[in-house]
């Protein structure tokens, strides 16, 4: 989709922030919501998916109010979207879910004075594992299973569904667990039986931890979308090594995609969840990586 004319972005601009809970996702039974944080000017503004963490067992659309507020003031639209959780959902669920919100938000945006041509993602731990996978693979057909029928013919007999496309046009990650194996044998070592819990209930399987795992599509070669990327992570991460995002921001570069490695010294996982000057100092890397976007 071509971004409107007229779209701009300031990373220093502020506006105030209208907030809305709506249904992106409503499918066998299960709803889900998204919280559309909109900027009070008349745009059209970039938008932003949001993807919880909550190690694939729990969190949802309310999370990350702490960045997902201020990012929003700054002139964005920020969709915080809830994710159906393991273990009653087990992989690739919130990867579909994923999918789907991205294609609702470009669907969507216009709505919310947001430009369908501009949207990028933002994943927090298992949300920096499901946006990447999401994010680099954008047309597979197992994580496009959800329909999205597009409004304008809803009400026909037989709705028709949307052709919007999944594609990021980037993506950003928060301590995210990019390897999910090898964090599994983290997990392991350290004997933490929630992460070890939490991620059997999720993936099932080893052989689908290594399946589902954004650092093995690049280890691998696999052919894979690579939207321009930033990596945020604490050098104090106990739940996640920074050596992973390392490693991913090294194997990302090395297959021809653009990423930036944002690294906070003294830091843990998690660390912008609660107010505070790292979150602050977050939250500006992730305004100036956006004006970026916007401006290439």
């Amino acid at each position: 989709m071509a971004t409107q004319s007229g779209l701009r972005y300031d990373p220093l601009a502020t506006y105030s922030v209208t907030e809305k809970d709506v249904v992106y996702l409503s499918t066998d039974g299960a709803v889900r919501y998204a919280r559309v944080y909109q900027p009070d000017g008349p745009g059209p503004f970039p938008v932003l998916v949001s993807v919880h963490g909550g190690a694939w067992s729990g969190g949802d659309h309310t999370n990350n109010t702490v960045t997902s507020g201020p990012i929003a003031a700054s002139g964005v639209v920020v969709m915080t979207i809830g994710l159906r959780v393991a273990p009653e959902f087990p992989y690739p669920a919130q990867v579909q879910d994923a999918n789907l919100a991205i294609r609702w938000a470009r669907m969507h945006a216009e709505k919310y004075n947001g430009d369908p041509g501009a949207v990028g993602g933002i994943g927090y731990s298992s949300g920096g594992h499901t946006l990447p996978l999401a994010g680099m693979r954008p047309d597979d057909s197992r994580y496009s299973a959800h329909e999205l029928v597009d409004p304008k013919y809803a009400d026909l007999a037989m709705p028709i569904p949307s052709t919007t496309p999944a594609k990021l046009d980037w993506m950003i990650v928060c301590w995210p667990v990019i390897d999910s194996h090898a964090r599994y044998e983290v997990a392991r070592v350290n004997n933490s039986e929630r992460l070890v819990t939490n991620t059997e209930g999720y993936f099932l399987t080893e052989a689908a931890m290594h399946e589902g795992n954004p650092q093995e599509l690049l280890d691998r070669g696999d052919i894979v979308a690579m939207p321009p990327t930033l990596v945020i992570h604490g050098t104090a991460d106990e739940n996640v090594p920074v050596e992973h995002a390392e490693r991913f921001a090294s194997s990302y570069a090395s297959a021809g995609g653009s990423v930036r490695l944002e690294k906070f010294e003294g830091e843990p996982h998690g660390f912008a969840n609660e107010p505070g000057p790292a979150a602050d100092r977050m939250i500006e890397v992730v305004k100036q990586f956006i004006a970026e976007q916007i401006k290439s």
